[in-house]
């Protein structure tokens, strides 16, 4: 998969850009503040179909205007591809190829990217909740009906909860109710819970090779599912029951409790360096290696799943990399498409094939084939 060009119009601080992009690795270079990350928010919009800075549609629309439109041009093993999005007022427009869509899972698959920024450089040390979103929007991207699952899975949580927190109030409630969303509940988790746990064998699969090259062979990265229910098989109805079996396991106190105390969203990957937890023991430089390694595998994951690479988006992350590791994830550019952003040029000029100047919003191409 090759992102081709990227149309933007009054997005973030960018008043209108029309960046086209090149095989291998294209560099956005500038001073702080500039709009580098802004384009990659833009990029990455059409592959997790939101913001990764966790914004508002309304703080995506440049200062004084009106609305936003932003638009990307791919290819793919089929051909090339458009997708657009634009808000003004209430009005939400997304187009593919040229048709209309109206929801955002119509979207999402189409457009493949994996995302490497300084803010996952927390996903060792951070909850579990940081991992469980990695693991989400990587599978999504791969498996668009995933998102459906979750969806429903969220809404029947959503209803289930009301429930139990009418009977902690003493409210009066017909417990099959409960038993009804109990089996709704089970219903959704069981294929996220195969999803998430193929998931994470294919990232270790993969993770485990990088980790042992930075290290010099010195460091062995385990990656464990950890869930409420263990089970090896997959056979889909025997899950269902499990999930079943648990959530009418203890009414009562989560009445008490006026809540869901189980489920996928309790759910976390675990992570091991050389047996040992990471989140307890790693040291800053294995967190860093650890993340590089996840990320590189995200990539390899979705290449098996789909038959494509991914487009890599880093934003500002080989700042945060010593040299062995920024040398390690250049090297790794073979068959890639990169953008990446850098307040720095040198350090990256050698590598690229396009390099773009931002300043203040514009986009100016400063040479190509280099």
């Amino acid at each position: 998969m090759k992102l081709k060009r990227f149309y933007a119009k009054d997005f973030r601080n960018i008043e209108e850009v029309d960046i086209t992009f090149h095989e291998g690795v294209n560099l956005l270079f500038g001073s702080n503040a500039q709009g580098k990350t802004n384009a990659i928010e833009g990029i990455y919009l059409f592959a997790r179909g939101k913001s990764f800075r966790k914004a508002k549609e309304s703080e995506l629309i440049r200062f004084g205007c009106e609305g936003f439109r932003a638009e990307i041009t791919f290819e793919t093993s089929l051909g090339e591809e458009t997708l657009s999005y634009a808000v003004y007022g209430s009005e939400r427009k997304r187009m593919k190829n040229g048709y209309k869509i109206d929801r955002i899972s119509d979207m999402i698959g189409s457009f493949r990217a994996v995302l490497f920024t300084p803010d996952h450089l927390g996903l060792v040390k951070d909850g579990p909740e940081e991992r469980r979103a990695f693991l989400d929007v990587a599978i999504c991207q791969c498996k668009p009906y995933y998102l459906s699952a979750y969806t429903n899975y969220k809404r029947a949580l959503e209803q289930r909860n009301c429930l139990l927190r009418m009977m902690g109030k003493g409210m009066p409630v017909d417990i099959n109710e409960v038993y009804a969303w109990s089996r709704s509940l089970a219903e959704y988790a069981a294929p996220i819970y195969l999803e998430r746990r193929d998931y994470i064998q294919r990232l270790e699969k993969h993770a485990r090779v990088t980790m042992r090259e930075i290290s010099d062979e010195k460091e062995s990265l385990t990656l464990h599912y950890k869930s409420d229910i263990d089970y090896d098989g997959d056979e889909l109805q025997e899950i269902k029951k499990a999930y079943y079996d648990l959530f009418v396991s203890d009414i009562p106190r989560e009445a008490q409790n006026m809540g869901t105390l189980f489920g996928i969203g309790r759910d976390d990957m675990e992570i091991l360096i050389n047996g040992r937890r990471a989140r307890a023991f790693a040291s800053q430089g294995q967190q860093r290696s650890v993340v590089l390694a996840l990320k590189l595998a995200e990539g390899e994951a979705c290449l098996e799943l789909s038959g494509e690479y991914p487009v890599f988006l880093f934003d500002d992350v080989l700042s945060e990399l010593d040299e062995r590791r920024r040398a390690y994830l250049l090297s790794k550019r073979k068959d890639r498409q990169i953008v990446i952003t850098s307040c720095e040029k040198k350090e990256i000029a050698d590598f690229s094939e396009s390099l773009i100047c931002v300043k203040e919003g514009s986009f100016t191409p400063q040479g190509e084939g280099l």
